[in-house]
């Protein structure tokens, strides 16, 4: 048949492969119209919302006051800080008394003459007051007029790494142990951040987590561990209660959600955001892979874009593979060039990892069988009709 074709005339030549291009596009019609797809497919407007990206939010642009979500007073008194208590008597003989006091686990200080005062979760002014009143109340002072400064205010020791300006080992006043104070000790985030925060907390010797000494106030953080349940990542195996913690920046700082108490020990990790491409394919210019920013979002027809645009103008339909995390097959998502251009809601946000691609149809394929004889007719001296 080769030999045959070789010796037909340019014209004859041209209709035959006219011809054969013709039957060509025919059985594509016939097949395209008779399969099918076997994995689950969503038209992007009617995508369920399980399977919609989440949006990309920029970590340089995040008001970080918002996690600050306690008001606590530099002057506010917590366990293992140590007072200077200085008693000024009513009696005229008796000199000024100044004397250390720490403040024990129960929350007192232990007040010469006077006894144990509780004074944890005052401030400075506050428990000069209450430390005036239990003197008259024991019937030790009439009058006394009490000035207590803080002479070394209890800290915890946070371990700052990841994607901080400046990682290492930070004192933190107890009072204030919060994930955003660690953050500015730290120098704040670097570039590379991703938005993630992972607090690792050793365990005590009785195989809680913790520190296996004081066990502050939760004054910074104002948590208990039902509040945690949003937080924690359970690991398997483990009775003494959870080690680790995860909380996101953007979504804590957006909800005025400060995060857990950081005890002493605690170590915060930063976590680096990680570059994931997008892959595009089909028929376009410039197939590839192409990176996903971690902080802004990018859609179908601006991945297309990047890809150099289509290779026909005909190209229309586009089919997007997204892999679940928990399920075994991608989905697919059906939408086209000229609905994302009439309806946003078309024009499909996209995650790591999904793949883009401009399909074959009908018309391209006619478009491109066309192209192929019309080259054949004007590359030939007799002409194609």
């Amino acid at each position: 048949m080769g030999r045959l074709m070789a010796t037909l005339p340019h014209r004859v030549y041209n209709e035959v492969a006219l011809f054969r291009a013709t039957r060509v596009v025919l059985a594509v019609l016939l097949i395209g119209s008779a399969g099918g797809c076997a994995q689950r497919g969503f038209l992007a407007k009617k995508l369920p919302p399980q399977y919609i990206a989440p949006v990309r939010s920029n970590i340089e642009e995040i008001d970080l006051s918002g996690l600050a979500n306690y008001s606590v007073s530099s002057e506010t008194i917590d366990l293992g800080d140590v007072l200077s208590v200085t008693i000024v008597t009513d009696y005229g003989d008796q000199d000024p008394m100044t004397t250390p006091a720490r403040i024990r686990n129960d929350g007192t200080a232990d007040i010469p003459l006077i006894g144990p005062v509780r004074v944890a979760g005052l401030e400075l002014d506050q428990a000069e007051q209450a430390i005036a009143a239990a003197g008259i109340a024991g019937g030790i002072y009439k009058k006394p007029h009490v000035t207590v400064t803080m002479e070394r205010q209890c800290v915890n020791k946070i371990t700052v790494i990841g994607a901080v300006e400046e990682p290492g080992e930070y004192e933190v006043p107890r009072t204030r142990s919060s994930v955003l104070a660690a953050i500015v000790a730290a120098g704040a985030l670097s570039d590379t951040a991703s938005g993630d925060v992972e607090i690792r907390r050793r365990r005590s010797r009785s195989g809680q987590p913790g520190s296996p000494g004081l066990n502050p106030p939760r004054i910074a953080g104002s948590r208990d561990g039902a509040q945690l349940t949003s937080y924690v990542i359970p690991e398997p195996n483990q009775t003494g209660g959870p080690r680790v913690v995860r909380i996101n920046l953007v979504k804590a700082a957006a909800e005025g959600d400060g995060g857990p108490y950081l005890e002493d020990g605690d170590v915060v990790m930063v976590m680096k955001k990680i570059p994931k491409p997008v892959y595009v394919r089909g028929l376009v210019r410039k197939p590839g892979e192409f990176e996903l920013s971690p902080n802004r979002d990018l859609y179908m027809l601006e991945a297309l874009a990047l890809a150099g645009g289509c290779t026909m103008p005909v190209a229309d339909k586009v089919v997007i593979l997204r892999r679940v995390e928990g399920e075994e097959e991608p989905i697919v998502i059906k939408t086209s060039i000229r609905e994302a251009k009439a309806d946003g809601s078309a024009n499909v946000r996209l995650m790591a990892g999904d793949t883009v691609s401009v399909e074959e149809t009908p018309a391209t394929i006619v478009m491109r069988t066309i192209t192929d004889v019309l080259r054949i007719g004007v590359g030939s001296t007799i002409p194609l009709f």
